[in-house]
């Protein structure tokens, strides 16, 4: 574990491991947060999300929403409040981190990415979450950007000791441990991610 100006950087051995820190994240999050997840498929985004559930007391499955763009699912912080977690799988949209023409800072890219959200009815709830709201995006580290200027952007990486290829599925498996990296972006996360650290 590496600890350092906003930056924590674990390597996670196993899918429980991987549930684990989704459950300490969901442990420090507060209404309001957004939370932008990366990593290649089968990097264990999926696990990490179900810890994230596990943590928020949400009854029902969590799964990727890849299909759907967004699932909506209810359940409490650690301090008992109401949570409603948005969770968005940003991989189809414009302007997602799949996207090449965001990388190349296209306005264009942004404002089709601004415009799909709108028709998906998820602008308002981004750009404003409610106080007992979090945003969980996967592939949208683009999107947070534009969105988000207070954020907790995690990176898995597949495999630290196994660079074997990527397996079809989002599930963590045996093919290594997974370093990953948790960034600060703004001040309110500062301290929650030494919190996580002191518990991991």
């Amino acid at each position: 574990m590496q600890m350092a100006e906003g930056i924590l950087r674990v390597d996670v051995p196993t899918a429980e491991d991987m549930q684990h820190l989704g459950e300490l994240v969901a442990g420090a999050l507060h209404g309001s947060d957004v939370v932008v997840l990366s990593g290649p498929l089968g990097a264990g985004k999926t696990t990490f999300t179900q810890g994230i559930g596990t943590g928020l007391q949400i009854d029902e499955p969590v799964v990727s929403p890849t299909f759907t763009i967004a699932r909506e699912m209810d359940g409490r912080f650690s301090g008992g409040l109401h949570a409603h977690l948005v969770h968005v799988d940003a991989y189809r949209l414009p302007g997602s981190d799949n996207d090449d023409a965001m990388y190349s800072g296209s306005q264009n890219a942004v404002n089709r990415l601004l415009d799909e959200l709108e028709s998906l009815g998820l602008d308002e709830i981004l750009e404003a979450p409610d106080d007992d709201t979090v945003i969980l995006i996967e592939w949208g580290s683009m999107m947070a950007s534009v969105l988000a200027p207070e954020r907790l952007e995690i990176d898995i990486d597949r495999s630290v000791d196994n660079e074997e290829s990527p397996c079809a599925s989002d599930e963590l498996t045996s093919n290594g441990t997974r370093r990953v990296t948790l960034r600060a972006v703004g001040l309110s996360w500062q301290s929650r991610l030494e919190s996580i650290a002191q518990k991991w």
